[in-house]
């Protein structure tokens, strides 16, 4: 059974595994979910054993898949490596770097930045997957990730893309019509509070406070949670309660008067947004480029 035969499905293989669906590994490969089940049978049939356990849900590589995806994994994102850099030895950098990230970030930091650098490399390419939990960059096969500053790995090269971030209580003004102006975060009990649902631990994102050495997490309660910020903005707009999210997210809508920031002297400061990539990842121009871009400078 030659190498030749073999190499474009475990190629498709990999990707299956990571993905954990056949449907986001086809759409990553360009081909029918049909065909690349197609391949993943004919391999299974060559090999002589079974690679992936399916179910209606997910997909999981069985023991003997797991020896394949550790044995083939590291070799096929070598190769991938190594052709990529020879794709940089052109004229301009060549290539496409993935990001995970947050909307917030998207928005405010990478297509405003990026939107400038792009155009001026042709065959530069993003793509951008936002995702709130704590994704393993290097297992999901990301270039880069952003995350606030304290939620960077240890084991990452970091380099801040923005400056500290100013949390803030908001309410739109008819809800503060409605329900009395809270003084203190324990006054959050009687209000109706927007959550966020966190992917990484299926629990609501405390809100957290400061004022002179006093620290306060709340964990609120209300009718409405959500799994993005944006969601949250557009609720809190609509007037359905109180939100907990950065000041600079909701500057434009204070301007005009859309929402307005209550419990401003409780509001803590965390570290800005930062990228990172795996230390021991060899570095490459497209990916030098990217960093430089959006690296913050005051």
């Amino acid at each position: 059974m030659s190498v030749r035969e073999n190499l474009g499905d475990l190629y498709a293989f990999v990707l299956v595994a990571r993905e954990g669906s056949f449907t986001r590994a086809a759409a990553r490969l360009g081909i029918s979910q049909s065909a690349l089940s197609h391949s993943m049978r004919n391999l299974e049939a060559r090999l002589g054993y079974r690679l992936l356990t399916r179910t209606t849900r997910s997909v999981s590589p069985t023991e003997a898949g797991d020896r394949v995806l550790n044995a083939m994994a590291p070799r096929l994102d070598e190769i991938e490596l190594e052709l990529g850099a020879l794709a940089e030895l052109r004229d301009k950098p060549a290539g496409t770097i993935r990001i995970t990230t947050s909307d917030h970030a998207v928005d405010t930091i990478l297509i405003p930045k990026l939107g400038k650098l792009v155009p001026a490399y042709p065959d530069l390419k993003v793509e951008i997957v936002v995702d709130y939990s704590m994704t393993d960059i290097v297992a999901q096969r990301f270039d880069m990730g952003v995350r606030l500053g304290d939620q960077v790995a240890k084991d990452m090269i970091a380099v801040r893309i923005a400056p500290d971030m100013k949390m803030a209580v908001l309410a739109a003004p008819d809800y503060l019509q409605r329900m009395p102006r809270p003084k203190t975060p324990h006054d959050l009990t009687g209000h109706n509070c927007i959550n966020l649902r966190l992917p990484t631990h299926g629990g609501y994102y405390a809100w957290e406070f400061e004022k002179k050495g006093e620290k306060v997490n709340a964990k609120v309660d209300g009718q409405w949670t959500f799994n993005t910020i944006a969601q949250i903005v557009n609720a809190t707009r609509a007037g359905v309660g109180l939100a907990y999210f950065s000041a600079d997210l909701a500057r434009p809508y204070i301007d005009r008067g859309e929402l307005v920031s209550v419990l401003e002297d409780w509001c803590p400061s965390f570290p800005g947004f930062h990228i990172y990539y795996p230390s021991r990842r060899q570095s490459s121009r497209v990916l030098a480029l990217v960093v430089d871009a959006l690296r913050y400078r005051n």
